[in-house]
């Protein structure tokens, strides 16, 4: 067996709901064997998980073990010092969303990943799904300017509120959910964004007082198209429009429909799509539309855990075949530079141009 053809020895840091299913992933791909896993806490584990080596600190296992590929699922304000750290270990990373808190931060890791000539992929799941891949497909035919109407909003009690109040001690929900959402937006457009306008609302008292956990922000861009983001984490929030995923453009729009009686705390909800429905706006000289809607079936699209093995999948590939993650970098620091705009918008009453 050659060099390239050995598995890579991965560290897993992290084992929440993303580091857990992410775990699995490397569990399960050939090319892959996890030598540590890590979490702060302890943690009741899958079968299949059960007899990797568990450790406390991160720091201790990155030094004794050597790792190959680093996977970070921490909480976000570890995010950028643990992937520089593994780099500067020898290491190839995963890192989940957001890259970092800060868009500084978030540079710094790009900074280290050119530097050291490190593959760094951040966990934008949504780039590895077939039917969101589609809807960025199905809406660039459209052509713009566009109009985006996205949100994620997740009425949470029990563990899931519990998580929820653990990410907000250090991020907003629309900056954690947001940069999917953002980076889909700056996929469909190529355009740089010039301004960002939000509006947020602290509805629990069981969070930080300079916390917030309803967010609402507007973007526009170069070429004239405009986007909304909602995301709002809690026991309070609404089931009604959890889930609203519009891209609308002269020449029609493209919709991503979930079936009737889904629940917003349903971790698969948040990928999953049922149904993808193109509307094409041209209409006949007596009025009427030329064509009928089309609706996409994605009956055999893949669950969680799948998506997150091909995240995985993937990263592997450009660790073996030295594909370039450039670009993928530099349009997760523009996410975050848009959604930490909004933030700041939010907190201070004022448009944010960027």
């Amino acid at each position: 067996m050659s060099n390239t053809d050995q598995p890579l020895r991965v560290l897993v840091a992290g084992l929440g709901n993303m580091g857990r299913s992410h775990a699995l992933a490397y569990h399960a791909i050939d090319g892959f064997e996890i030598v540590g896993l890590v979490n702060r806490s302890k943690v009741e584990l899958p079968t299949e998980l059960k007899d990797y080596p568990f450790g406390h600190s991160f720091e201790e296992a990155l030094a004794d073990l050597k790792p190959d590929v680093v996977s970070i699922n921490t909480y976000s304000g570890t995010h950028a010092d643990y992937a520089i750290a593994a780099m500067e270990a020898g290491a190839h990373v995963f890192l989940e969303k957001p890259i970092a808190t800060t868009v500084e931060d978030a540079e710094r890791v790009a900074e280290a990943a050119g530097r050291l000539n490190r593959k760094v992929l951040v966990g934008y799941i949504l780039r590895h799904h077939p039917s969101w891949m589609t809807l960025i497909e199905r809406a660039r035919d459209l052509g713009g300017p566009y109009v985006f109407r996205l949100n994620l909003n997740q009425q949470s009690s029990g563990d899931t509120w519990k998580t929820h109040k653990s990410l907000m001690e250090t991020t907003s929900p629309i900056v954690d959910c947001g940069v999917h959402y953002v980076d889909v937006m700056c996929q469909v457009t190529d355009a740089k964004p010039v301004k960002v306008s939000g509006m947020g609302l602290r509805l629990s008292e069981e969070i930080d007082a300079e916390m917030y956990n309803y967010g609402h922000f507007q973007v526009t861009f170069e070429d004239g198209s405009v986007g909304w983001y909602e995301a709002g984490w809690g026991p309070m929030m609404s089931e009604t429009a959890f889930f609203v995923k519009d891209i609308i453009s002269p020449n029609g729009c493209v919709s991503i429909i979930v079936p009737e009686g889904t629940k917003s705390d349903d971790v698969d909800a948040h990928t999953k799509t049922s149904l993808i429905r193109v509307h094409s706006s041209k209409v006949s000289p007596d009025g009427s539309f030329v064509a009928d809607d089309q609706d996409l079936s994605m009956d055999d699209e893949p669950d969680h855990d799948a998506l997150c093995a091909r995240e995985q999948a993937y990263l592997l590939k450009a660790i073996r075949e030295d594909i370039s993650l450039n670009r993928h970098l530099e349009d997760a620091v523009q996410s975050l530079r848009i959604c930490l705009a909004a933030d700041t918008s939010i907190r201070t009453g004022k448009e944010i141009h960027l």
